[in-house]
Parts: C-alpha cells; sequence; structure tokens
C-alpha cells in the first residue's frame, strides 16, 4: 500500500503520566579497537517491562562528531518519553587524518578505497555495539526483537550500509546472531556508497525511514557515481523499494539541504514516532512519500558530481 502526503498531523500516543520520572543516563565502553576505546551511553525509558531500542549514529563526516552533541539531545529525550531506550555510540572516524588538510596528495583510488575502509570501520562498531547491547538486553529489559537505528549524515551512511550488509550477508554482517535484522531503519540525509555499481539487495531490507533534502551539497540526495563508484541516496533507493514492494518512508524537502541531517530530530518526531510504531514495531507493510515544500526556502542547484561532494564535506 502506497501513500502519498503532503501534509501530516499526528497526534502523540504516549501517555502524559508516564514522563513524569527522570531519564537517566549510564555509559559503558563497549569495545576497545587497536587505539580506540569506543563508548555508548544508554539513556534509560522509565517504563517497565520490556523496550524496545534505538542505537543512534552521529554525523561529522567520518572526521569529527561525539555522541553525545547537543543537537542530538532533543530526540533522545523524545524517543525515550516514547518508551523506547536509546544508545548512542562512538565510533571509528577514518578520516579524521582529512581535518585540515582536505584531500591534497589523495588520488582518487586513494579516496575510494579510504572512504570505504572508513565506512566498513564505522558499520564494524555498530555491530559491535549491537552485540553488546544483546549481550545486556536482560538485564537492560531491551525487547532484542525491536533494535532499530537511526543516524545522521555520516551516521546515517553508517545505518544504511549496516542493513545493506545484513540484506546481503556479508562477512561483517557474520558477526551477529543468524537471522538478525533491525526492526527499522531511520536516515537522516543518508546514502548507500557503493564500490561495485548499483547496489543489489539479496533480501529484503527492515523498514527505512529516509529524510532528505533535494539541495544536498554533502550527501547525495539521488545519486552520483563514477566508473561503479559512488554514494545512492534517499531519492535513488526509495524508487528502488517502490518497485519491489518493500516498506518505507521517503521525507522529502525541496530546495532544502544538508540541514535536514538535524532538522528532523526537532520537526519531524511525530513522524518518527508513526514509523517506529507503524512500520517498525507492528510491522505494516507501507510504502509512504512524502513531498515537503516550504516557500521560504530559495530555489537552489540540485545537481552534482561526485567530486562536488568530496569537496563540500573535506576540500581539497
Amino acid at each position: 500500500m502506497k501513500r502519498y502526503i503532503l501534509t501530516l498531523i499526528i497526534a502523540l500516543t504516549a501517555s502524559a503520566n508516564v514522563w513524569a520520572e527522570e531519564i537517566t543516563k549510564h555509559t559503558h565502553l563497549y569495545a576497545v579497537k587497536g587505539a580506540d576505546s569506543l563508548y555508548l551511553d544508554h539513556y534509560v525509558a522509565p517504563v517497565e517491562g520490556k523496550r524496545p531500542c534505538m542505537i543512534f549514529v552521529f554525523g561529522g563526516g567520518f572526521s569529527r562528531g561525539e555522541r553525545c552533541n547537543e543537537l542530538y539531545l532533543n530526540y533522545f529525550k523524545y524517543l525515550t518519553k516514547q518508551g523506547l531506550d536509546v544508545v548512542s555510540i562512538d565510533y571509528r572516524l577514518g578520516l579524521k587524518k582529512l581535518r585540515g588538510t582536505g584531500t591534497a596528495g589523495y588520488s582518487i583510488k586513494d579516496m575510494v578505497a579510504l572512504f570505504n575502509n572508513t565506512v566498513n570501520m564505522a558499520v564494524e562498531d555498530l555491530f559491535s555495539a549491537t552485540l553488546y547491547i544483546m549481550d545486556n538486553a536482560e538485564e537492560w529489559n531491551i525487547d532484542t526483537t525491536n533494535i532499530l537505528t537511526s543516524g545522521s549524515s555520516a551516521g546515517a551512511i553508517t545505518v544504511l550500509q549496516a542493513e545493506h550488509n545484513i540484506c546481503n550477508k556479508s562477512s561483517l554482517a557474520a558477526m551477529l546472531p543468524e537471522g538478525f535484522n533491525y526492526a527499522g531503519v531511520i536516515s537522516f540525509a543518508g546514502a548507500i556508497f557503493s564500490t561495485k555499481g548499483t547496489p543489489k539487495w539479496d533480501s529484503q531490507p527492515a523498514p527505512i525511514m529516509l529524510f532528505h533534502g533535494d539541495a544536498d551539497t554533502q550527501v547525495p540526495y539521488d545519486k552520483a557515481s563514477l566508473l561503479g563508484v559512488g554514494f545512492y541516496g534517499s531519492k535513488f533507493l526509495s524508487e528502488e523499494f517502490e518497485k519491489r514492494g518493500w516498506s518505507y518512508w521517503f521525507y522529502s524537502i525541496t530546495n532544502d539541504t544538508h540541514n535536514v541531517a538535524g532538522t528532523p530530530m526537532y520537526d519531524n518526531l511525530n513522524e518518527i514516532a508513526t514509523f517506529i510504531k507503524d512500520f517498525a514495531i507492528d510491522r505494516r507493510p507501507l510504502q509512504i512519500t512524502t513531498m515537503e515544500s516550504d516557500g521560504k526556502l530559495p530555489e537552489r542547484k540540485k545537481k552534482f558530481k561526485v567530486m562536488d561532494y568530496v569537496k563540500a564535506n573535506y576540500g581539497g
């Protein structure tokens, strides 16, 4: 079933009297990888019984960022008020060497190899954090059948790439329990990175929610590829899922930029809550495309090349 929606107003469903209690946060070391000690912050929902859990992956171009950035705290608080635990994780930043220097001295081949390794490291760390949560699920009262992921920008690339790895039973995904998949994936301005042309899917992915501005200069809204290497963004993925009858919600904002890596965590909380309930937890087979147009946004350039995205993120 597919629905096109221009304006959506959703009433909150959570019971108001539950949220008088204080939300608590606990920090855990979940992995040590080489010189990197990786921590996660566990925000605990004040509800009894088994709870869904949202794993969050921060943004920052794989070169910077932090799991407790104030930009994300409103989102975390909202999710806990919907009855979910939230786990915000560290991951290794494979492009931090580009800070201050950009891509000067790197060939295109070097950048492809570096970026591919960087994304794979981030996915591996997300899987390690997932295993840590599952190992502690009984003590934490986590419902392991309802573990979701969400991410901003580089974090959104990570969660989409992770889902792609699971669906294709990659060597990375082999570290997860047999048959495991996330209950849902939420991407704030993300894409899948591929060195083998158009991404293939050997099995059906979890329901995916895709937020993206169509004038994003940092992560492709549609796709940008060169000689089989490229980024496949929210528009491209939603069209693929539509053709296959897979569950997705594509939320497109005309003339908006990479701001959409953060703004839905303030502006679209009701839609996110509906996705979690209807798509992820209730497993309803829905396809939704929401086209938002804000007349206050100026007309902006929409088409970019692969190197335009590289330069927008890292210069050089």
